[in-house]
């Protein structure tokens, strides 16, 4: 099995209640992920306009 490092984890919280914040390395969105029993969901970081929070590439340690 391939293994795809386009996105790292910078952010997580919880074992049961799982709450990580994934960054796309190519793009630089984030995404909140959360996961609880057997659900979970992704969907993209918002900032407080609406807009998705996006990490600038040189910034992310890879």
């Amino acid at each position: 099995m391939k293994v795809d490092d386009r996105f790292i984890k910078t952010f997580s919280q919880g074992k049961l209640n799982v709450m990580e914040i994934w960054v796309d390395k190519e793009t630089g969105v984030n995404y909140l992920y959360h996961a609880a029993g057997y659900g979970g969901g992704l969907t993209v970081l918002l900032d407080q306009n609406g807009k998705p929070v996006i990490t600038p590439a040189h910034t992310l340690p890879y």
